[in-house]
This record gives C-alpha cells, structure tokens and sequence, in this order.
C-alpha cells in the first residue's frame, strides 16, 4: 500500500496499481499537449472500474490528478509552502 492517508480515495491501492494509474495520466496529458482533442483513461478500483474523460479544458484537472498519484506514491513529496517574512521594525 503506497498511501498513507486513510481519507484519501487512492488509499489500499498498491504501488503496482497506482504506478500503472500515473503512467496513463501522463500519457493521456502527453496526448493533450500534442493536440489530441479528447482522451480517455480506464482503470479498475476496489470492486469496479472507474473511467474519465480529459479535453483540453481539462488539463489543469489532469495535473491535479497526476500531483494526487505523485503523492499517494511518494508522501514524501507534499510541499510545505512557508509563510511571507515580514520585517519587524
């Protein structure tokens, strides 16, 4: 099991499964930035199988899709954003 996070939907996946899952998303994100207009991925979860279809005006939710494998794959990747500095004067 590669994810740590019980509330996460990709939670009891295996790392097989999930490496599978971001190959296809990249691979569909590939096909969009090369101009294929729509693109479809197909993958099983749990009992069933799921499906999703990208166009273009989907890109930015295909890299949300992609960051949420990339991190239930490796938790070590979540980025702490810090906090403006502000002078004390």
């Amino acid at each position: 099991m590669a994810t740590l996070d019980p509330t996460s939907p990709l939670f009891g996946l295996s790392t097989v499964q999930l490496q599978k899952m971001l190959a296809d998303a990249q691979q569909a994100y590939a096909d969009l930035r090369s101009g294929k207009k729509v693109v479809s991925i197909a993958y099983a979860q749990g009992g069933g199988s799921r499906s999703a279809t990208f166009q273009q005006t989907d890109m930015a939710s295909l890299r949300m899709w992609i960051a949420d494998l990339q991190l239930a794959l490796n938790p070590a990747l979540r980025v702490n954003r810090r906090r403006y500095i502000r002078p004390l004067f």
